[in-house]
């Protein structure tokens, strides 16, 4: 690999961890890409995430995750060339508890048509939806999303800088939370790409949490391109800090299903 590269690479790391609010509540563990579904397409994705090491206890009302398996179903249709709109149903399942729903949440998104022809894609998605007391303390929240990738060559950048707030819960009052996510993949071959996905959440913007109650997830993933009707990625994950699961695998399975418009590139 020529040194720029590895360079570019570890520059952009550390670039997005110093400015890197919740990873996505360990449902949807997932770095956004800037592209939409194609009009007249359907994605359907399950997103499935498995916590080993944990957290053991109830805290105010909320259970454990500590060997929770949470399932979610993620569909997201293509409205024309530069919008979208995704629904998820987010489920739990845990020895005492057994299987129960979680929430419900809708994701609009547009993003910046390729005739305008930018150096980077961009996109925003904006998040509203309702989830349990059991599992989360904010049941209604709001998140808005910027996204940002790139590719160049045979790596693949991702930024992801979204903002979070609660309409209900104790949060409600604590304005904006920042929530980053950040991938950096390399293609090894025309249908595997592997490298590193970053998940955060700092707390209050202008006013993080210290370290100790920050939430920081850091996975080593693998996508693969076997085809451009599905989408498969898969990853383990250590959370370095207090405040985060000790230990998540994941995984994602997705597939196009597309009735007379355009294919999306892969």
């Amino acid at each position: 690999m020529p040194r720029h590269g590895w360079t570019a690479a570890i520059a952009f790391l550390l670039a997005a961890f110093s400015v890197a609010a919740s990873a996505q509540g360990n449902y949807e563990i997932q770095v956004y890409g800037a592209e939409t579904v194609a009009p007249k397409s359907l994605m359907v994705e399950v997103h499935s995430n498995f916590t080993p090491t944990g957290q053991k206890y109830i805290i105010d009302g909320v259970r454990p995750t500590n060997h929770q398996e949470h399932e979610t179903l993620e569909l997201t249709a293509g409205i024309n060339d530069w919008a979208e709109v995704g629904f998820y149903v987010f489920t739990s399942e845990q020895a005492g508890y057994g299987i129960s729903w979680v929430g419900d949440h809708i994701r609009p998104r547009v993003r910046a048509p390729e005739k305008w022809h930018w150096p980077v894609g961009v996109s925003i998605s904006t998040e509203f939806g309702y989830q349990r007391a059991v599992y989360s303390p904010d049941t209604w929240t709001w998140e808005i999303r910027p996204i940002i990738d790139k590719t160049a060559g045979r790596w693949y950048f991702a930024f992801n800088p979204a903002l979070e707030k609660s309409f209900n819960g104790p949060s409600t009052n604590s304005g904006y939370s920042f929530a980053p996510g950040v991938k950096v993949g390399y293609d090894f071959s025309k249908k595997i790409n592997a490298g590193l996905e970053y998940y955060a959440d700092y707390g209050q913007l202008w006013h993080f949490d210290s370290l100790h109650d920050q939430s920081q997830q850091i996975f080593a993933v693998t996508d693969l391109n076997l085809s451009p009707e599905w989408e498969i990625n898969f990853g383990v994950g250590v959370g370095p800090t207090a405040g985060t699961d000790h230990l998540i695998v994941k995984g994602i399975v997705g597939r196009r299903f597309n009735w007379g418009g355009k294919k999306e590139a892969k």
